[in-house]
């Protein structure tokens, strides 16, 4: 079965006979979904409708009627969740996982509503703080305006969150006044194309302000232009392709990247093994390889531990590990599915084995795994993979294995650690544990400027956290350098940031005038 794309507010086919069509295979038992393409499908008048019919409509709305649409859109993908949860277990996730990427994606959505509502005005514009004054006189005075670009959003996304991914953005792209344009990953594209199939039954949207794309748009690159938004979410090699197209430098069209990153979890020298707070990190560790089959951006790569809590920290993360059953998604007792593909599954072997030339496999064997009621080798499964690494040589640093496993490296003082951490190159998060409130503070001055968001765990914490992995909407989703410098969520100024700012010089009646605006009744 071929995907179908909905372009131009119609589900269509890509062309038959394209000999570069993509088998995608349920992870579980390796038979094949469906197939993949966008031969011969119109990305320009796509990209034509959604700037010329679904921007002009949003654009008009308020910020309030904006939030009506996501509270809309939550409701209608809520009330077919459960057709989702079931295509997620071909994709190898549990009912636990699937409830992290769906009903996530529905909790931001409804967090972006209630924000707009009450940080944001019922206009379809924001005038931004107080007014300053130019002159003498009180009679020319500056402000910034920010208003809806008329361009559109382009979603590249990842394979890991078919549904949240999708819905994060557009919440933001919605209520900036701003249309979309989706491309799934393909090893998941068929749970992403049933998510805008639900959205688009039940027909909240305005005509034109969402489509979406299975399969390559590499050629809709030259057709972005200055006002639109390329919004990727993937590898860091890849971002740093998408950053330097011709077209896109050219034009300097926004591109915004989270990009894989090497994560870390720091256990500070106060936090002994026996204590409340070493069982919370050893299951935050143990959490973050197996939720998703470790399969998330944010997820722990490397845990640093002194060299005195080393052996204490591998034996008592190896022995959650081994409690950990793994198997078919559906069924009981089974807490970790399989990774996506068989293709996904040789990267991490490759990845695992790379780190593991300056160490050793604590837990796990890369290469079998035993299985609950599926077969290891039809489906992409991996057992639960502990290392210990040098932790000077590059490997741990520079490889991510994105999947269920991490890497234990011991530092030999806080100078270290901190060296340790910042090699990673800029990540997406990060996580500290520790009671020492001066060795906390000295980390996270040294740390913070290498990273999107840090999770300080505490014994006041560690029964309220939501978790090491875990971006919410109200904070900040992304990371400096090799994480992609770019920035998501963060609450409403993830929306301003998708808006043009303008600095207007104008008179009070002018701004009172602009402050107060209405759409009109016939343009929304």
């Amino acid at each position: 079965m071929l995907l179908e794309s909905h372009l131009q507010d119609t589900w269509v086919a890509p062309m038959s006979g394209d000999s570069t069509a993509v088998d995608v295979r349920d992870a579980v038992t390796g038979e094949t979904v469906c197939r993949v393409s966008s031969h011969g499908l119109d990305l320009a008048g796509g990209f034509d409708h959604a700037r010329r019919v679904g921007g002009p409509p949003l654009r008009a709305m308020t910020f309030h009627q904006r939030a009506d649409l996501l509270d809309a859109l939550a409701a209608a993908v809520r009330a077919r969740r459960e057709e989702l949860y079931a295509l997620s277990a071909r994709a190898g996730a549990t009912l636990n996982d699937a409830r992290y990427d769906v009903d996530g994606g529905i909790r931001v959505l409804r967090d972006y509503a209630d924000r707009a509502r009450t940080e944001l005005p019922d206009s379809p514009h924001l005038l931004e703080g107080p007014a300053e004054r130019l002159a003498r006189g009180e009679d020319f005075l500056g402000v910034h305006l920010v208003t809806p670009s008329p361009g559109l959003m382009l979603q590249v996304n990842a394979f890991n969150f078919p549904v949240w991914a999708p819905l994060e953005k557009l919440a933001q792209a919605v209520l900036a006044g701003m249309p979309s344009v989706i491309k799934p990953a393909t090893p998941t594209a068929y749970l992403t194309e049933h998510l805008i199939r639900i959205i688009t039954d039940a027909a909240v949207l305005p005509p034109g302000a969402l489509q979406l794309v299975v399969g390559s748009v590499r050629p809709a690159l030259d057709l972005l232009g200055e006002q639109d938004v390329l919004s990727f979410t993937g590898s860091a090699a890849t971002a740093t392709t998408l950053r330097t197209h011709p077209n896109l430098v050219a034009r300097s069209v926004r591109f915004n990247a989270e990009a894989d990153s090497v994560n870390a979890i720091v256990l500070a020298p106060d936090v002994t093994p026996g204590t409340p707070l070493f069982e919370a990190f050893v299951r935050e560790v143990v959490t973050e390889m197996t939720v998703k089959a470790g399969q998330k951006c944010t997820a722990i790569r490397r845990v640093l531990v002194s060299s005195e809590q080393e052996g204490a920290a591998l034996d008592a993360i190896a022995s959650e590990l081994a409690g950990v059953t793994i198997g078919k998604p559906t069924a009981q007792g089974v807490r970790m599915g399989a990774v996506v593909s068989l293709a996904q599954r040789e990267d991490v072997r490759r990845a695992v084995h790379r780190i593991a030339e300056s160490g050793r496999f604590v837990y796990g064997d890369p290469e079998k795994v035993r299985v609950v009621d599926a077969d290891p080798e039809r489906g992409a499964f991996l057992d639960t993979l502990l290392i210990s690494a040098d932790p000077d040589a590059a490997a741990p640093h520079e490889v991510e294995p994105f999947g269920p496993a991490a890497t234990v490296l011991a530092y030999r003082d806080t100078a270290h650690a901190t060296d340790l951490v910042i090699r990673g190159r800029g990540s997406l998060a990060a996580s500290l544990v520790s009671d020492d409130l001066a060795w906390t503070t000295a980390f996270v001055g040294e740390a913070a400027a290498w990273h999107g968001r840090l999770h300080l765990l505490d014994s006041t914490t560690m029964t309220q956290t939501t978790g090491h992995g875990s971006p919410l909407p109200a904070l900040r989703h992304g990371g400096p350098g090799r994480a992609g410098g770019g920035s998501e969520m963060g609450g409403t100024r993830g929306v301003l940031d998708l808006m043009q700012r303008t600095a207007l010089q104008a008179s009070p009646m002018l701004l009172d005038s602009l402050r107060t605006a209405r759409p009109s009744a016939d343009s929304v």
